[in-house]
């Protein structure tokens, strides 16, 4: 199960400079000039989890293998983007096939970096970004309702659905507000995902300081973090240009690194943690001799579709599964002492997996 993240901003705000370190590669080119990425850059990543290797440990695993997550880095958006300013819609495009946005927001000063407004101004770049968004969102909207009007008109009860939720969307819009503010039901969950509406995504802000501000972040930051709050968004602080060194290191170095500036981990740990969160993600574990490993599923999964994630026969043919808590596992060395303490248990179809399950799925094949 894939999930991707996209990277935007304004030109020059550290796009790319933070996804060459969430890579580890300098595949995405970070140059100071506006639409230096021309084509979206894609990079897989693992989600840290220190879990795994405890469960490993334990084990005797010989392989250990996280989950990931995707991140798209794509090219800075400027005002006027919903108008074909810049390089325009092609980038949109590329922002509706993710599933969450990291919205990178400059929080640093340095004369030697241009903006591409002539001043440094998160809350006001935030604002732009988000404008563009739901001024594409809205037009998209007017689009698709006049196109269903015909449908509407001959009785089709699914276009009168589908308008209902695009009508609600676009009166948030009309608003000023962006579509995530809409209040969906559950039954309407799955056709109002496949409005694909920017403004639905997630959104997580990334503010971008300067090196001294990256254990603490600076009064920049600070404001970006209230609006976030407000907007019932999330926000982390992270300075890309200690990221993109870091990420050059042994891990042995990394460590002394982050020592010596004052951080207790990487920053790019806590970012993708937070994408993880804010898609409402969580993990459950397989855990034998030959590996440990980690595997991503939504909250409120059930055991059969769980199971589906590793290979489609396991949820078809589910009979059963077994499953120890990770604090159990731990406590008492596997899961053999689990048994032996009564913290093994057997699930059936209607169970939903628990964050940090360590499970063992029966199937028929």
């Amino acid at each position: 199960m894939g999930f991707k993240m996209g990277i935007v901003g304004l030109p020059n705000v550290g796009k790319s400079t933070l996804f060459n370190a969430l890579t580890k590669t300098a595949a995405a080119q970070a140059a100071n000039f506006p639409f230096c990425t021309i084509e979206p850059n894609v990079g897989e990543v693992a989600v840290p989890d220190e879990r795994l290797d405890q469960l490993a440990a334990i084990a005797g695993s010989k392989q250990i293998i996280p989950t990931r997550m995707t991140f798209v880095d794509i090219a800075g958006l400027v005002k006027g983007a919903s108008k074909g300013e810049g390089l325009g819609n092609q980038f949109l495009a590329n922002i509706r096939e993710t599933d969450a946005i990291a919205h990178v927001l400059r929080c640093f000063e340095d004369d030697d970096v241009t903006h591409v407004e002539g001043r440094v101004d998160p809350i006001a770049d935030a604002e732009t970004i988000e404008t563009e968004l739901m001024i594409a969102d809205l037009e998209s909207l007017e689009k698709r309702l006049a196109n269903l009007q015909r449908k509407i008109n001959s009785g089709d009860k699914q276009a009168k659905e589908d308008a209902r939720l695009m009508q609600a969307a676009k009166e948030a819009l009309e608003a000023g507000r962006p579509a995530r503010t809409v209040a969906v039901a559950e039954d309407d969950r799955k056709a109002w995902g496949m409005l694909q509406l920017l403004t639905a995504k997630p959104v997580l802000y990334v503010c971008n300081v300067e090196e001294e501000s990256a254990a603490k972040g600076n009064s920049k930051s600070d404001a970006v973090a209230k609006m976030a709050a407000a907007s019932g968004a999330a926000s982390v602080v992270i300075s890309a240009r200690i990221e993109e060194e870091i990420s050059q290191l042994d891990a042995e170095e990394a460590e002394m690194f982050l020592g010596e500036m004052g951080l207790q981990e990487a920053g790019l740990d806590r970012l993708i943690r937070a994408g993880h969160t804010l898609l409402g993600l969580q993990t459950y574990f397989t855990v034998g001799p030959k590996e440990a490993r980690a595997w991503t599923i939504r909250k409120g999964t059930l055991a059969p579709q769980a199971a589906g994630v590793i290979h489609g026969d396991f949820e078809r043919g589910f009979i059963r599964a077994e499953t120890v808590a990770y604090a159990d596992y731990v406590q008492y060395k596997g899961e053999a002492g689990a048994k032996e303490a009564g913290k093994f248990r057997v699930e059936g179809k209607t169970y939903e997996v628990k964050d940090g399950d360590v499970l063992h799925f029966l199937f028929n094949a």
